[in-house]
Formats: C-alpha cells, structure tokens, sequence
C-alpha cells in the first residue's frame, strides 16, 4: 500500500491511496466514521435553568458541541480500570457552565463552557448554546466521555469522508485535433491547452467521462484505477485528519489480529 498526500490543512486531509482494493477502501472509510473514538459530553445535570429552552434540549445541544480530544491521556468508559458508572479521571472530563443576562438579551457561546482540563475543550469558540433575556440564568455540569460514532453521531470524529476510485487518463496526440472540447465539457478543469492538450489536475477527475462523449475523434479514454482511491477526510475539529487515518488503521489491524487468532483456534479444535 503507498500513500500519496494531495492537500492538507488543519481540519482536512485529502490523499490517495494505492494497491488496495474496494473492499478494504470502504473498510477503512467506515472505521474512521464511527469507529474512531472522540470526546462529547454525554451526561449534565441541571442546577438552575431559567431560560425559554428545556433542560432536555439543552443537553441535548451541548452533546453536539465538538470537544478537542486527547486519545493518549483517556480511554473508553468500558476500558478504564475504574469500574465506575460515574467514571474517573481517566474516562471522564468534566465541564462547567455559568451564565446569567444582565443587561438585557444576550446569547450564551461554546467559550463559556468551562473544562477541568484545558486540553478538552470546544473546537470553536463561537458556537452558540441558548439565548437568555433579562434576568434569566443557567447553571449546571456537564460530563463528557470519548464514545464511537456506532452509539451516537454526536461521536463521531469526521464530518465528511469520502473515497473515489483515482483517474487514468489518456490523450492521443496524433489523434487530437486541438478542438478543445474536452476542456470546455469538464467542469473540474483537469485539462489545460498550450500546444496540445495536457492533464493538468488528473486527482480532480471523478469519472463522468463527458470529455470522451464529446470528443469527435475519439482521441481522450478516462479509465478508473481498481486498485488506487482518493481519500476525502474532514475532520469535525476533533482530532487532525491524519491522527484519525492512522487510528482506523490501528484499529482495522486489531479487527483483523482478532479474525486471525479465532480462525487458529478453530484450525487447532479449540472452538467448534
């Protein structure tokens, strides 16, 4: 398997993978879905709410505020020592929340979330909770807990992730007659012309195959490649694209480590 990084910024990945097949593309774009752990706040407890929005509801928005996550200091609720339904410092972070409008109506922002440890805290700080008129208040502690996007979306680490089967393109420079059609016929400019027609951006290409049916001289084929993919990654803030690649593989690993030992066991009659 080679890995090739087409574009990369804080919260998105885009690179593209060869010598895998479909099966083992989807797989990895799955893990990392809803298999890759994230932190959310998953409990609050309510000590003074005085806004128009029910307890409920409340919750129910602060459990999809994007919380920074730090997977080499917690572990999964069910992995930790502790035992615990309350959990410990190991599997659970705990966040505060204190606001009252003063002076007329103001709204109540992610940045006033306030969290035991300063790591964990909201991706933006702009994301707005409630709004509260004159006088009204809220109070209350929230708990949040890394999870699996399989249990709630809300754990979910990605907002976007996608795979595409790459490109083959190829121009027949005797054939070309310079009509520039396939250029004008794709919309993601893959093709530029100087003294003849050139791929300029072959990653861009999704296949639609217009710049074949226009061609009049049948000089341009556009083939998919079964074996290489281009990955589409955007994180929700969560973690960096990268870290949440390697971790589906990580896991994808241990998915397949497992598979492999049962197979043994049942080959020795250990498992009938």
């Amino acid at each position: 398997m080679k890995i090739k990084v087409l574009e990369r910024d804080e919260n998105f990945l885009r690179f593209l993978v060869s010598g895998i097949d479909v099966s083992l593309a989807n797989s990895l774009r799955r893990i990392m879905m809803t298999e890759v752990p994230s932190m959310a706040i998953d409990t609050v407890i309510m000590i003074e709410n005085s806004s128009p929005m029910k307890d409920e509801v409340l919750a129910h928005r602060l459990g999809f505020i994007p919380l920074r996550t730090d997977l080499d200091s917690y572990v999964l609720p069910e992995s930790c020592a502790c035992n615990s339904e309350l959990g410990c410092s190991k599997c659970r972070v705990t966040l505060t929340l204190e606001s009252e409008a003063q002076e007329g109506m103001r709204t109540v922002y992610s940045k006033e979330l306030s969290s035991i440890d300063p790591e964990i805290v909201s991706v933006s700080e702009k994301i707005p909770v409630v709004k509260l008129a004159q006088g009204q208040k809220i109070r209350l502690e929230a708990y949040a807990k890394l999870g699996l996007g399989l249990d709630h979306v809300k754990w979910q680490p990605t907002s976007c992730c996608t795979h595409k089967y790459a490109a083959d393109i190829q121009v027949d420079l005797e054939k070309c007659t310079l009509c520039k059609k396939c250029v004008d016929a794709c919309l993601k400019q893959v093709f530029a012309v100087d003294e003849q027609v050139n791929v300029v951006d072959l990653e861009s290409c999704n296949l639609c195959k217009e710049c074949e049916k226009v061609c009049p001289v049948d000089a341009v084929r556009v083939d998919m490649i079964k074996d290489a993919f281009i990955f589409n990654v955007e994180s929700t803030g969560a973690l960096p694209p990268e870290r949440i690649f390697l971790e589906s593989i990580r896991i994808l690993k241990a998915k397949t480590d497992e598979l492999t030992g049962f197979v043994t066991q049942i080959k020795a009659g250990e498992v009938e």
